[in-house]
């Protein structure tokens, strides 16, 4: 596994369409940081990909971090989230609500093999299609 440690967090490449982040405890992400994982995520993963959100770490967004997250879409085609607690839960559904517009393929998981499972399932039958 391919291991990315950034500034703000870190990147694991799970599989070649499939890549985990997670932000460090305390982060305030901002839309430079999301930008530098965009960027690094379309580098390196085959397209279309999926991103497992892996929210193991207490955080928080400002708003143009909340939009730009919209905006990745260039190859970006399954979003799965873990979420340990219920603050990391409504954290997550503002996001979503902001972005409800951009018609996101994402789901809440509390499990995280439960996620990459979920991930796996539909990029097979998205290929089998």
């Amino acid at each position: 596994m391919k291991v990315f440690l950034l500034s703000f967090g870190k990147i694991n490449v799970l599989e070649p369409n499939i890549a985990e982040i997670i932000i460090d405890d305390g982060v305030v992400l901002d839309e430079f940081m999301v930008i530098t994982y965009r960027k690094l995520l379309q580098s390196h993963l085959v397209k279309p990909f999926s991103l497992l959100i892996n929210k193991e770490h207490g955080y928080s967004y400002t708003f143009g971090a909340q939009l730009s997250m919209g905006e990745i879409n260039d190859g970006l085609e399954f979003r799965a989230v873990v979420v340990y607690s219920q603050s990391a839960e409504m954290a997550t559904q503002i996001v979503m609500n902001v972005n409800k517009h951009n018609n996101w393929k994402i789901q809440i998981f509390r499990e995280r093999q439960l996620a990459i499972d979920w991930l796996h399932q539909i990029q097979n039958k998205k290929s089998a299609m």
